[in-house]
């Protein structure tokens, strides 16, 4: 399982946009020698290490190479900054984008369509990035490198049998660095999940949308139900409902997925959280109805993920359910 610390990456400002299809009429600028580098490269005022730093790239930022020589590329550099759409561009509150400027770089680590092997080449770049992002000390631009990266492997090599996975992992990190950073806000406390500033979520539900019944659909429709999670169920019964028919319905639309057997157990779990709030509130006839779908979730559970860890977890909550065990709040006699 991909796990990495996002926190490192908090303040970085990552944006994008999709790359057209074939079939689309295409721009000047993406029919240009569109390029990335897979190491912070230094821009240079001419082709002589000796000359201004006019300014610098960091893996998987995009350039136009404008003219070779020698061993030096005349490039625009950091074009991805012009391709945001308005509704694309993030509202971090600092930035770290640096606007597209000509200069000289050095030919080496570039990266572009016509690279060979340059889907892996992309592609393991990115995944360096962000196993580099899960280390205690990471660098900081650690994770929208591997964001950029994964992004720069599906644009330029849409057909790469890495394509999907590699679409899948640029929207899922800049998902998760936005989910990350809305946690520390106070609004991460409130019931109301409209109450949280809203997340850039296109890149997900184009996944959704142009790659139906494929895992990579599911993934980004997993992502996407954060959205309509409660930030603190603040002990009323109100929340763990919702969020089980949330995770419910996930699972009969995606009764297949790589998250299924999680959202069963989600659904569950928050059944079980229900039986607790109703004690404490002693309303047998609901906790008798939550009991009833706590087993029915963890029966599908067991019915289709037998030897998952989640269909395990599914008989300790029935089992301290039956035996009069809190789930939620203190279980202490």
């Amino acid at each position: 399982m991909r796990n990495w610390l996002l926190g490192i990456a908090l303040g970085v400002s990552v944006a994008g946009s999709a790359a057209q299809t074939a079939s689309q009429p295409q721009s000047g600028y993406e029919r240009a020698a569109r390029a990335t580098v897979l190491h912070t490269t230094n821009v240079y005022v001419g082709a002589d290490p000796q000359s201004q730093r006019i300014t610098t790239m960091l893996p998987g930022r995009e350039l136009i190479i404008e003219q070779k020589s020698g061993d030096w590329l005349k490039v625009f550099a950091n074009t991805d900054v012009q391709e945001q759409r308005e509704e694309e561009i993030p509202e971090f509150t600092e930035s770290e984008e640096t606007p597209p400027k000509s200069g000289w770089i050095r030919n080496k680590g570039v990266v572009g369509p016509q690279t060979p092997d340059g889907d892996r080449i992309l592609y393991g770049a990115a995944v360096i990035a962000e196993t580099a992002a899960s280390q205690p000390h990471a660098p900081k631009s650690a994770a929208a490198s591997a964001y950029l990266l994964y992004r720069r492997a599906a644009e330029y090599f849409p057909q790469s049998p890495l394509a999907g996975e590699a679409e899948w992992r640029s929207a899922d990190i800049r998902w998760q660095i936005e989910k990350a950073d809305n946690r520390t806000l106070p609004s991460a406390k409130e019931m109301d999940p409209n109450a949280r500033p809203p997340q850039y979520d296109a890149a997900l539900k184009r996944i959704v949308k142009q790659r139906p019944g494929t895992k990579y659909a599911a993934l980004a429709a997993y992502d996407l139900l954060d959205a309509k999670l409660c930030g603190d169920w603040q002990g009323l019964p109100k929340c763990p409902q919702m969020e089980s028919e949330v995770y419910e319905k996930y699972a009969s639309q995606y009764p297949d997925g790589p998250k299924t057997a999680e959202a069963l157990w989600n659904a569950a779990y928050r059944q079980g959280v229900l039986v607790s709030m109703y004690e404490v509130d002693e309303n047998r006839k609901r906790v008798e109805v939550a009991t009833k779908h706590a087993h029915e979730l963890v029966d599908q559970l067991k019915a289709k993920f037998s030897s998952s860890d989640y269909a395990a977890r599914g008989d300790a909550l029935i089992y301290r359910i039956e035996q009069g065990i809190p789930i939620y709040g203190n279980d202490r006699d």
